[in-house]
């Protein structure tokens, strides 16, 4: 009688531990699938969730589709377009033409250049700092950052950078933070002096590529593909507060509403984390995507997330390729994920 009592209260037990170390889940899955019709490769899309439009960079244009998935338009001529920014208050964007080390700008309206303007050496992220009044061009082969005024599309001014950067934030109070994948650093950039005044070593990440800011808490989230870490650092002193393993990761989004930090992994994963407080974070999960969706955009009114992708064949490595090349797209395929609940 004793033994048979006691079988049930070590299953109710196992049963109890294995509820509270149970990993809570997002709730977030694939919910739709937009085709883009063209070519060529990929990388940073930008969702304006005000106008309900996605500016997807590839190839050598931007295509603009509806977040219900319609065509839109096509800005062309934007030879290996990076990243897309928006100066709504003028109705003007700007594409990063990497290879042109060129900006173009384009009518938010009609979609028609026009003009272009003259930036550093491959030219890859951009944002438009809503402190400074600014554009912010980041140049990877020249290692340094190109300002632009958007109320004359002239180029005001070059900061170097000492190595080469990736994605740049503002906190909207005058620094602006970009990641320096080849030292492991964030600079701190004075949007005001245009000078670099800080450089915060990330310790525990290498290649750092993805880049967000919680403005509120001044957390900055920080997504390293060359180790597969993410990272939360206080932007007033570099000082890390939380590392998870994740994926191969190119992009990171915040949505400020939810607190929620979404890592987009090009083997086909997006790492949900939530930001509890400033201090504490959470892993909540992987959520399956699509291998080769690696950059992200994230409607902060819709709370949808947005990756392209694209079926991709693997390219024969050679001698001269110091690592293995990155697959090439299958023509046709490409593609924009639509991530909800």
């Amino acid at each position: 009688m004793i033994a048979f009592k006691r079988i049930p209260l070590l299953i109710c037990v196992v049963a109890l531990a294995g509820t509270v170390h149970a990993q809570p889940k997002s709730g977030f899955r694939i919910t739709n699938s937009f085709p883009i019709k063209s070519n060529g490769g990929w990388d940073y899309i930008t969702v304006d969730g005000e106008s309900k439009r996605i500016f997807v960079s590839h190839g050598t244009q931007v295509n603009i589709i509806s977040t219900t998935g319609d065509s839109l338009g096509v800005i062309a001529g934007t030879n290996g377009v990076h990243g897309i920014a928006l100066v709504k208050s003028l109705n003007k964007g700007y594409t990063s033409n990497g290879r042109d080390n060129s900006c173009t700008v384009f009518d938010l309206t009609t979609y028609r250049p026009i003009t272009t303007i003259k930036v550093g050496t491959n030219p890859d992220a951009i944002f438009f700092d809503d402190y400074s009044k600014k554009v912010f061009v980041f140049n990877g082969r020249s290692m340094d950052a190109t300002v632009i005024d958007p109320a004359t599309d002239q180029a005001i001014a070059t900061i170097p950078l000492g190595g080469k950067p990736e994605t740049g934030v503002s906190d909207g109070k005058g620094k602006v933070f970009v990641n320096i994948e080849t030292t492991n650093e964030v600079a701190v950039i004075d949007a005001n002096s245009y000078k670099v005044v800080r450089r915060f070593k990330i310790g525990d990440g290498d290649e750092p590529s993805g880049l967000a800011i919680d403005r509120q808490t001044n957390r900055l989230f920080i997504g390293c593909g060359g180790n597969q870490t993410f990272v939360a650092m206080d932007a007033a002193n570099g000082k890390p507060l939380a590392k998870f393993k994740i994926g191969d990761c190119d992009g990171v989004a915040f949505d400020p509403a939810l607190k929620m930090i979404y890592t987009s992994n090009g083997e086909g994963t997006l790492s949900v984390i939530k930001e509890v407080s400033a201090n504490k974070y959470q892993q909540l999960e992987n959520v399956t995507t699509e291998k080769s969706a690696r950059t992200i955009g994230v409607d902060i009114i819709t709370h949808k997330i947005y990756l392209p992708a694209a079926k991709t064949e693997p390219v024969v490595a050679t001698a001269a390729n110091a690592k293995p090349p990155r697959p090439r797209a299958v023509a046709g395929s490409f593609h924009l994920i639509e991530i909800g609940k």
